[in-house]
């Protein structure tokens, strides 16, 4: 099978595609106000300018996912990036990437327009699974911090600012937003799955329990699609056979050392292939990230198309798939 990895904006490289051509497309988008993956380039001002803050990150310090401490967790600290000007010489950032929007009608706005794209290139069987995380309105607290040091925390711009209609430490609901808004746009919204991570990370809030799921949304082109719930028949505890797939997937986040924060576990995703298209099929992810969805794919035996905007993680993808399809190791 053939794992094709494509370089640029997605959207505009969903525009370079045949319409009609993929069975399922199986994706996690960056998610809303959470971090920065390094894609922007600066316009003006002092090219030997850091563009950076030097605050030190203090030690009570919450991040919006409620990691304890930025630099507890071994993150950069004092090396946060400015988002959209640099105070200290006047530049200004340009960004393709999504997730840096300035309120959640920007970002949810924008996802339309992704997938808008990605219901032209799929099947008129075609299915979508969309995995999207949360995060809070205005509570103080920053945006997680990435394990590859590489990639700085965004500066305090939606952390500081609640969004019209939110109070301070609203949980913003961009899952269910986002939902709504395909829905509207033209999609079948078929269900929200839930992801359970027995393994969640530690949160030191105090007044709400610790965030230990994520969702995964299933929606069609048309109200007639391609399904296969026998690929996907569980085990029953009873012991007389098979039962249908439950809504709620236990699944252990599993780290990718060469990747980086936000990898989705393989296991996770098999189902929403399997379920989704056929041996021989493909398969679309236009936020392609470290290329779990095209070794999974590639797993069994699908094509798979990547759309990535940042080089390095292109990098990784290929050195990974690679790493899989010619060493035979078994994805875990």
């Amino acid at each position: 099978m053939a794992t094709e990895i494509k370089t640029g904006d997605c959207t505009s490289v969903l525009k370079t595609l045949d319409a009609n051509t993929f069975n399922t497309c199986v994706t996690s988008p960056p998610y809303w106000g959470l971090r920065d993956y390094q894609t922007g380039t600066w316009v003006g001002g002092d090219p030997d300018c850091s563009h950076k803050r030097t605050t030190k990150i203090g030690k009570t310090v919450e991040t919006i996912t409620g990691h304890k401490s930025m630099s507890d967790q071994g993150a950069v600290v004092g090396d946060a990036i400015y988002k959209t000007t640099c105070p200290k010489c006047g530049a200004e950032r340009k960004d393709q990437q999504l997730g840096l929007e300035q309120t959640p009608e920007e970002y949810v706005a924008n996802m339309v327009k992704v997938f808008r794209e990605v219901k032209r290139v799929l099947r008129d069987d075609g299915t979508l699974w969309l995995n999207l995380g949360d995060s809070y309105s205005g509570s103080g607290k920053g945006p997680s911090s990435s394990l590859n040091k590489k990639h700085h925390h965004m500066e305090h711009a939606h952390s500081s600012v609640v969004p019209l209609g939110l109070k301070p430490k609203d949980l913003v609901g961009i899952p269910w937003r986002v939902a709504f808004a395909l829905q509207a746009d033209g999609w079948y919204l078929r269900q929200d799955i839930i992801w359970h991570k027995p393994n969640p990370m530690p949160e030191s809030v105090k007044d709400r329990c610790t965030k230990a799921h994520e969702y995964i949304f299933l929606f069609s082109k048309q109200p007639k699609y391609y399904f296969d719930s026998e690929g996907l028949r569980e085990e029953a505890k009873t012991g007389d056979g098979g039962r249908n797939k439950r809504s709620v997937w236990r699944v252990t986040t599993k780290p990718v050392k060469e990747a980086h924060f936000a990898t989705y576990p393989p296991d996770l995703i098999e189902p929403c292939i399997l379920a989704g298209s056929r041996a021989g099929g493909a398969v679309l992810d236009p936020f392609g990230g470290s290329g779990t969805t095209g070794r999974v794919a590639e797993k069994f035996g699908r094509d798979s198309t990547l759309i990535e905007l940042n080089p390095e993680y292109i990098e990784i993808a290929q050195k990974l798939i690679k790493r899989d399809m010619f060493n035979e190791v078994e994805i875990k």
